[in-house]
């Protein structure tokens, strides 16, 4: 089997960040949460916020199921000034508060920032 090889020119991003975000459903009623948050997440990136190059769905499980999403920022400062900003900062903190606890149904996973320096060869 022959194998395409591709490599990206990530030199207009020296200070690239990509960030999985995640979460998985443990108990039936989480289900309806995570259908309550899908409306949020799309307008969040649907607005399209300074700084935001891409955003990916990712189905990592139908059973159980766990949904996630790979944004990738132009920097950390512009993903930080948005997760400051309102409304996401106002859902966000309402999620938080309400999604730990036994019974919620749901739990967040994959949550990680990673940046990405350039090299040009």
């Amino acid at each position: 089997m022959r194998v395409n090889r591709l490599t990206a020119d990530l030199s207009e991003y020296p200070d690239l960040v990509v960030i999985y975000l995640g979460m998985r459903v443990r108990r039936p009623r989480g289900v309806l949460r995570l259908l309550g948050l899908g409306p949020k997440l799309y307008r969040s990136h649907k607005d399209r916020p300074e700084g935001l190059l891409l955003h990916e769905d990712i189905i990592w499980s139908l059973f159980p199921p766990h949904w996630g999403a790979r944004q990738y920022w132009r920097d950390l400062d512009s993903l930080e000034r948005w997760t400051r900003s309102d409304p996401h900062r106002q859902w966000w903190q309402q999620f938080l508060r309400d999604s730990g606890g036994p019974g919620s149904g749901t739990r967040r996973t994959s949550c990680a920032a990673v940046s990405t320096p350039c090299t040009t060869t």
